[in-house]
Order: structure tokens, then C-alpha cells, then sequence
């Protein structure tokens, strides 16, 4: 399926959410990040920005979010979002909560969680919407993801790992976390029943 992207303007009233994903390395692998800002406008995923980076300190992230505009977006990250920074001690939930980010994190989904973020993207993608001019590297690491295969055995190994795997592990991250906004705004309403009488 194409990519849908057009000029999109953020909706000041609706909340922005930033999806988060963070590998832990060594040397030139270290601290690799990937965030996608969306906004969930009615039936519409409207993808509003890409901050990627590598090598830099969560602070660099905060920075970036904040000078962009975006500090009001709730972060959401990975279940290892609650795993310590070696650096710091602390864990990175709470570095962001630190900045005065609002922060969830996403339980893990055990065994096949990576299908499952593939097919929640399947399932959304036709609802979404790129912003051309800011998610333009996000959208060309998403178009190159694909599947390891062992080309003797015809056999797939899943997907590989290479520089475009943060880009689309975060925006599976976002699908796993999509509510849809008619689903929310019925949870915890008030029940009415019928009165019936009792014969």
C-alpha cells in the first residue's frame, strides 16, 4: 500500500503522542532512538513528525521534543522503557517523567510481539497520513523494512535487524497503543438501563 502524505496541520485541542523505541549498544551502536509523533484526529492516524538519532543522551530527545513543540505528547514506550540507563541508574520512564513528559509504557506481548505490531500496522495503515515535509526519512526507513531470508531454504526469518528496523519497531510501538477515539470516549460512561417493569 502507497504512502498517503499531504501537508498536515497539527490539531491544537487533540493530544499528540510520541512512540519511543530504544536500543541499548556499544560504540557506534549506542543508544539508537526512534520517535514518531501522531495524532489521532476521529478515524484518522494523522503522522506528524521523525526525530531519529544515535549515539545522543535521552536529554537530546527532550530537547528536540520540546523544541519542536512538543511537550505536551504522551510518551509511549516499550515494556524495556522501565529498564535502568547505564549511565544514570535511572530508568528511562523516569527520565522522562523527569522532563515533565507524561510517559505510559506498553506491557510486553511475549512471544510474537514483532508480528503483532506488523499486523497492527496492517491494519491501521489505511487510516494514516504522513506529513510530507517531516516524516519524509521515517517513511523511507518504513518502506525498506523487510524480512531476513535464508535464500537456500526459501525460508523467512524474520524481520532484519538493520537501520531501518527503529523506524518501524516505533511506528508498531504506536499501533499496539492506538485506542480508537470512539472506543475511549465510551469507556467509563455511565450506564443507563431501561426501566422495565416487573410482571
Amino acid at each position: 500500500m502507497p504512502f498517503r502524505t499531504r501537508r498536515i496541520r497539527c490539531f491544537s485541542l487533540r493530544d499528540l503522542r510520541s512512540t519511543y523505541i530504544l536500543k541499548r549498544g556499544a560504540g557506534a551502536k549506542a543508544d539508537a532512538c526512534a520517535i514518531w509523533i501522531v495524532q489521532w484526529a476521529g478515524q484518522e492516524i494523522r503522522i506528524l513528525d521523525y526525530i531519529e538519532g544515535q549515539g545522543q543522551v535521552l536529554g537530546y530527545y527532550t530537547n528536540e521534543l520540546r523544541s519542536r513543540g512538543y511537550q505536551k505528547a504522551i510518551c509511549y514506550l516499550p515494556h524495556d522503557g522501565v529498564n535502568t540507563n547505564a549511565v544514570t541508574g535511572l530508568r528511562y520512564a523516569d527520565h522522562l517523567k523527569d522532563a515533565e513528559f507524561q510517559v505510559e509504557v506498553i506491557p510486553n506481548q511475549g512471544a510474537g510481539a514483532v508480528a503483532m505490531r506488523i499486523e497492527a500496522v496492517r491494519r491501521l495503515f489505511p487510516r494514516c497520513w504522513f506529513n510530507e515535509k517531516t516524516t519524509e526519512a521515517g517513511i523511507e526507513a518504513l518502506g525498506f523494512y523487510h524480512e531476513k531470508k535464508d535464500e537456500q531454504r526459501s525460508v523467512g526469518l524474520g524481520p532484519s535487524h538493520d537501520w531501518s528496523s527503529h523506524a518501524a519497531d516505533a511506528f508498531g510501538l504506536m499501533a499496539i497503543a492506538y485506542e480508537e477515539p470512539s472506543r475511549k470516549a465510551r469507556f467509563n460512561r455511565k450506564l443507563e438501563y431501561p426501566k422495565l417493569a416487573i410482571v
